[in-house]
C-alpha cells in the first residue's frame, strides 16, 4: 500500500468516526519508565552465553600499518556508580566474552569482532557465510578465528547479504580476496535494490554520515568504559570498507534456493530496518535469521547518524509475514546481539515487535490528525505496558521519542504546520537574539545553573545551546553544558543517546578532534560502483562559486572497462552521459581505479599530467580547471557553530 493510499483512507476513517479518546498521558510523561523489576532474564543470560566454543582473549584488531580498528572488550567496572542506565549496563555485561559461538550443530557465529555479527553455516562443500561484518580487518580476524577453533579448512562456498547497511557487508574482502571473487564465482545473495542503497548511504552521504555517526557511537569519546555499549553492539570499528556487486537477488516472497546443498526460503522485506534488507529460513535446523526486521531491543525508524525514514507500517507486516511463514522456527539468530531459543518466546518476539511498530504508527497518526505537534506527540505517546515491559521492546538502541517524530515526517513532513516555524532564522543569528530577549549571556547562564540544581537537564541543554552559539568562547556555559550532557548521558536506556550526549560533551571541552585520514577506507567501495553513481558523488560536490558561471564539457575515457562519458557543467549543474556531446575542452584517458584515486585524493590532481597510464587530449589547463569546482569534504562541527 503505498504512503499516498495510506494517507486517503486514515482521512476517509478519520472523518467518517469523528474524534477518538485521547490516551490517558500527560505531555512530560516519559517515553519509556523504568521499573528496577524489569531487567534480563535467567534465560536470556544462559542464551547469551549459550554455545561459547572459543573466547577470544585480549581482543584487539589492528589494520595494515598497526593502527587499532577494534579495541572495545575491555572490561566493565562492577560498580555502577549511578553512571549508567541498569539496563544498558546489564546489557553491556552480558556481551564480556567476544569469540565463537555454536548456534546448532552446523551454524556458528563470531561474535563480539565487530558491531555486527559474521555467521557461518556447514555447506555440503564449504561455508556459507551471511554477513561478513563493517571492515576489512575485523572480517580478517574474526574469519581467521573462526577457522583456527573449528579446524575449518573447507572454502567459503557462498555469501550472503541480508540488507545494505556496511556493518553487513563491509568486510567481505578480509574473508575472501577480490581474485578469488571473481574466479571462483562465489555465489552472493542480496535482496534487491542492494547496490542502489548500499551507493546512497554509505557513500553519496558519507561525509555527513560518517561525522554523525561519531556522535551515535560515541567514536569521539576517549577509549573507556564511559562509551558502553551502543545498544546492539559495542560500536563501530575504524577500519577499511568495501562492497561487491550480487550475483542472486532476492526479489520476492518466498524465494527458494539451494545454497551448497542446503535449502534457503528468503523473505523480501523491503522498506523495513532497511530500503533493501531480506530474511532468510533454513527447514533443516528450523532456523531463522530475520536479519534486523527483529532484534533483542527497539530499533530505530530513525537513526541520529542520519538515514531515510523507515517505514513503520511495511516494518509491522513484514514482522507478521515472516511469523506466517517461519512460525515454526525454534532457532533465531540475529545479526546483532545473541540469538534466541524455543518456538514459543520466538512467536512472542515477532508478535511483540510486530504491534511495537503498528502501534507506534497509528497512534502518531491518531495524534497528528487531532493538531499535536510532533514534539509534542514524541512527549505523549506512552507504550502499553505489555510491549515496554518485554524486553526486545526497551529504548535501547532506538528510542521511542524519536520514533515517533519519524512516523510524523514520514507522511507530514518537517513541518509542524506552525507559521512561526515555516521560516526560521539561521541557527547563528537565532540564538543571539534568544539570549538577547532572555536579559544577556551571564543572566541566561545564571538561570541555567538553577534548573541545572533542579536536575531539569533537558530544559538546560535547549538554553545553554543557544548561549553556546552565541557566544562560542564562553568557558563557564561550555563546561555547565558539558555537565548537563553527561547528566542525561547517565540517564539515558538507549546506547546511542548516551554516546552523542557525551560525544557532545567531549567536544565542548576538549574541541574538535582533528580528523583521521580516511582516504583509502573508502577506496574498495568507490571502485566497485559503476562510474555513474562516482559521478552522482562528484555532481553533489560541486560548488557553484568556484564555477563562476561557466559552462564546460569533458569526457573521460576508462581505458581499462572501455566505457566513455562526457561531462558537463551546465548552470553550476553536473551532468552526465555515455551519448555523444560535442565541445569537450578536454579528454582524459584514465584507468578507473587511478579516476578513484584522484578523485579521493589519494592520488594529486597533478599526476593527470605527468602518470605514465594517464593521457589528456586537449587543454590540460581547463581540465585540471574543471576538477577545481569541487568541494573536498570538510569535517564540520556539531555542537559549536558552524562559521
Amino acid at each position: 500500500m503505498t504512503v499516498l493510499l495510506r494517507i486517503f483512507l486514515i482521512l476517509f476513517v478519520f472523518g467518517c468516526t469523528g474524534h477518538l479518546q485521547h490516551l490517558g498521558v500527560s505531555a512530560g510523561a516519559n517515553n519509556m519508565k523504568i521499573s528496577k523489576s524489569i531487567s534480563f532474564s535467567t534465560i536470556d543470560k544462559e542464551e547469551a552465553t549459550r554455545g561459547l566454543l572459543a573466547a577470544a582473549q585480549d581482543l584487539v584488531i589492528k589494520d595494515d600499518e598497526g593502527n587499532i580498528v577494534w579495541d572495545a572488550m575491555r572490561e566493565v567496572s562492577d560498580n555502577l556508580d549511578n553512571t549508567y542506565h541498569p539496563l544498558l549496563y546489564e546489557l553491556r555485561s552480558l556481551e564480556r566474552t567476544p569469540g565463537l559461538y555454536e548456534v546448532c550443530s552446523g551454524i556458528y557465529q563470531v561474535r563480539g569482532f565487530d558491531i555486527s555479527n559474521i555467521t557461518f553455516i556447514k555447506g555440503v562443500k564449504g561455508w556459507i557465510v551471511v554477513d561478513p561484518l563493517t571492515t576489512t580487518e575485523t572480517a580478517r580476524a574474526a574469519y581467521e578465528f573462526f577457522k583456527k577453533h573449528r579446524n575449518a579448512a573447507e572454502p567459503i562456498s557462498a555469501i550472503i547479504f541480508t540488507h545494505s547497511h556496511v556493518d553487513h557487508f563491509g568486510g567481505i574482502l578480509g574473508i575472501v580476496d577480490e581474485k578469488v571473487l571473481r574466479n571462483c564465482r562465489i555465489p552472493i545473495i542480496a535482496p534487491k535494490g542492494f547496490m542502489e542503497e548500499a551507493f546512497s548511504e554509505n557513500i553519496l552521504l558519507a561525509p555527513a554520515m560518517s561525522r554523525r555517526a561519531e556522535y551515535q557511537f560515541g567514536l569521539v569519546v576517549k577509549k573507556s568504559s564511559k562509551s558502553m555499549h551502543s545498544g546492539i553492539g559495542i560500536t563501530v570499528p575504524e577500519g577499511s570498507y568495501a562492497i561487491v556487486q550480487p550475483t542472486h537477488i532476492v526479489s520476492s516472497t518466498p524465494t527458494t534456493m539451494e545454497i551448497d546443498g542446503i535449502s534457503f526460503v528468503f523473505q523480501y522485506a523491503p522498506d523495513t530496518e532497511a530500503v533493501a534488507e531480506m530474511t532468510f529460513y533454513i527447514p533443516k535446523y528450523k532456523a531463522f535469521c530475520p536479519a534486523e526486521i527483529v532484534n533483542r531491543t527497539m530499533h530505530n525508524l530513525y537513526t541520529i547518524r542520519g538515514t531515510k525514514v523507515r517505514d513503520a507500517y511495511k516494518w509491522s507486516y513484514f514482522i507478521n509475514e515472516a511469523h506466517r511463514l517461519f512460525g515454526d522456527a525454534e532457532i533465531c539468530f540475529f545479526t546483532h546481539l545473541w540469538p534466541m531459543y524455543g518456538n514459543n518466546r520466538i512467536r512472542e518476539l515477532l508478535e511483540k515487535q510486530a504491534d511495537l511498530y503498528k502501534f507506534i504508527h497509528d497512534q502518531t497518526i491518531r495524534l497528528a490528525n487531532r493538531g499535536y505537534s510532533p514534539n509534542d506527540i514524541a512527549n505523549m505517546i506512552v507504550l502499553p505496558e505489555a510491549l515496554s515491559n518485554y524486553m526486545p521492546n526497551r529504548n535501547l538502541y532506538g528510542t521511542l521519542r524519536q520514533n515517533v517524530r519519524a512516523v510524523y515526517q514520514m507522511y507530514l513532513g518537517w513541518y509542524d504546520g506552525n507559521p512561526a516555524h515555516l521560516d526560521p532564522l539561521p541557527d547563528l543569528e537565532r540564538a543571539k537574539k534568544y539570549i538577547e530577549y532572555m536579559g544577556g549571556e551571564e543572566s541566561v547562564l545564571e538561570k541555567a545553573k538553577q534548573s541545572y540544581d533542579k536536575g531539569d537537564y533537558r530544559w538546560v541543554a535547549e538554553v545553554l545551546n543557544h548561549l553556546i552559539f552565541a557566544k562560542p568562547n564562553h568557558v563557564a556555559a561550555k563546561k555547565l553544558l558539558a555537565d548537563t550532557y553527561v547528566r542525561l548521558a547517565h540517564q539515558s536506556e538507549s546506547g546511542v543517546w548516551r554516546n552523542a550526549y557525551l560525544s557532545a560533551a567531549t567536544e565542548l571541552i576538549e574541541g574538535m578532534q582533528k580528523a583521521k585520514s580516511v582516504a583509502t577506507r573508502g577506496y574498495h567501495m568507490l571502485k566497485n560502483i559503476p562510474p555513474e553513481k562516482l559521478f552522482d558523488c562528484m555532481a553533489v560536490n560541486i560548488n557553484p562559486q568556484k564555477t563562476n558561471g561557466s559552462n564546460m564539457a569533458i569526457k573521460i575515457n576508462f581505458v581499462d572497462i572501455k566505457e566513455s562519458y562526457s561531462l558537463f557543467v551546465r548552470n553550476s549543474v553536473l551532468h552526465h552521459t555515455n551519448l555523444q556531446v560535442s565541445n569537450h575542452r578536454a579528454t582524459l584517458h584514465i584507468p578507473y581505479e587511478k579516476f578513484v584515486k584522484l578523485l579521493l585524493g589519494i592520488e594529486r590532481k597533478s599526476t593527470m599530467i605527468f602518470d605514465k597510464d594517464i593521457r589528456i587530449e586537449g587543454s590540460k589547463i581547463d581540465l585540471l580547471k574543471f576538477f577545481s569546482m569541487f568541494d573536498k569534504p570538510e569535517r564540520f562541527p556539531i555542537v559549536l557553530p558552524h562559521r
